[in-house]
């Protein structure tokens, strides 16, 4: 998969063992930077990108990954979602199918952040009975409302 990655400027070293984790297990990585102070721009450049399907995927960082999933989800077509445990971070795909996660480098350690990574990576949305009608309804609220 191609995954455009980025972060605000206090995750800057964290993001950058995390595209090497994401290259080792196989997939093209983008970086878009961590340099801008206010993060949101960073955030939607990768939901912009992610969202138009430039990229399969996106994964922010910030210090509790909070800021950026919301930022994010600004973006039309862009479904983030903050993850921090495992299970999580298989939900946020398998019945949410989000195209983007966040992580804070500030509450989540490496080792755990790569194994949350992986978990996600790992997914294939399948669009079923249970979840399936769930994200249509978010999709139509979206449509809606823009």
């Amino acid at each position: 998969m191609r995954i455009a990655m980025g972060c605000d400027p206090n995750a800057e070293e964290y993001k950058k063992e995390m595209i090497a984790w994401v290259k080792e297990l196989g997939h093209e990585v983008v970086d878009f930077g961590s340099e801008d102070l206010i993060y949101a721009h960073t955030a939607c450049k990768v939901a912009e990108a992610v969202a138009s399907k430039e990229y399969d995927r996106g994964i922010l960082f910030c210090g509790t990954g909070i800021g950026m999933m919301l930022a994010a989800n600004k973006v039309k077509g862009a479904y983030a979602a903050n993850v921090t445990t495992v299970y999580s971070a298989k939900r946020a795909c398998l019945s949410n199918n989000c195209n983007i996660i966040t992580l804070g480098s500030q509450i989540t350690g490496n080792m755990e952040a790569k194994e949350l990574i992986k978990a996600y990576l790992d997914c294939t949305y399948q669009y079923n009975e249970r979840s399936g009608k769930k994200v249509d309804a978010i999709i139509e609220y979206e449509n809606w409302r823009h």
